[in-house]
């Protein structure tokens, strides 16, 4: 299990601790798997996790969800900051924790399914770190992977060809990118490999890479169950 360092910033509260529960200020930034593209009946994992903290019975945390879809990490780490620097609650203060998803898109093929990656593999890799390190000097960090597609179902808007072999490419850079930099990163696309195509095509939607309602109800599982969480947002 990975324990995340506690916020090193004089301004936050010292409420980060498990032993001492408390409100938090959280963000989620990221592609469609943050937006919640998909799922019409819960919005997403990400607005999923907003409701449950909205019943009296539970703790207060606010949960910005800031995914846009479309995104790849160099458009993310460009938003990073900004997106939540004029928001409420956080207004004038870091987010106790941000919560990253991004990738997918960075590794699709464009045109056909031998053409050019979306990201060069090696610009990816810098435009990664570019991003985990400047999420990492402004509070604690999770990262929560991409889900398989459905490759039958490619391509996607007749023009991205995403298959498995670049998905684990991509997703195998962040995840020890993460490793290297003891940020917890919860590998969603070897989960739902694990479970069975059937499992996992039954959490897509028509268009083979947007997880459906029940998809997101998975992910929000995995999160909800996952280790690294548990100190901070653990129910």
């Amino acid at each position: 299990m990975q324990i995340l360092a506690q916020p090193s910033d004089p301004h936050q509260n010292a409420h980060t601790t498990a032993a001492q529960p408390a409100s938090l200020r959280i963000v989620a930034v990221g592609d469609s798997l943050i937006y919640g593209f998909g799922d019409p009946e819960g919005g997403g994992w990400v607005e999923r996790l907003r409701r449950r903290w909205m019943s009296p019975e539970s703790p207060s945390h606010a949960l910005y969800g800031l995914g846009v879809r479309g995104d790849r990490v160099r458009q993310v780490a460009r938003r990073l900051e900004g997106e939540f620097r004029n928001r409420g609650e956080l207004r004038h203060r870091v987010p106790d924790i941000v919560i990253l998803s991004v990738g997918l898109n960075d590794s699709a093929r464009l045109g056909r399914r031998t053409g050019k990656n979306f990201t060069d593999f090696d610009e990816f890799r810098g435009d990664l770190a570019n991003l985990l390190d400047q999420a990492q000097q402004l509070c604690p960090v999770l990262f929560v992977g991409m889900t398989p597609v459905d490759e039958a179902k490619m391509p996607f808007s007749n023009c991205l060809y995403y298959n498995h072999a670049d998905q684990h490419r991509y997703k195998e850079a962040t995840r020890l990118a993460c490793q290297e930099r003891q940020i917890p990163y919860l590998d969603i696309f070897e989960r739902w490999l694990h479970r069975g195509e059937s499992w996992y095509r039954a959490c897509l939607t028509q268009d083979g890479l947007h997880p459906n309602s029940a998809g997101y109800a998975a992910i929000l599982q995995d999160v909800l169950q996952w280790d690294a969480v548990q100190p901070w947002i653990g129910e």
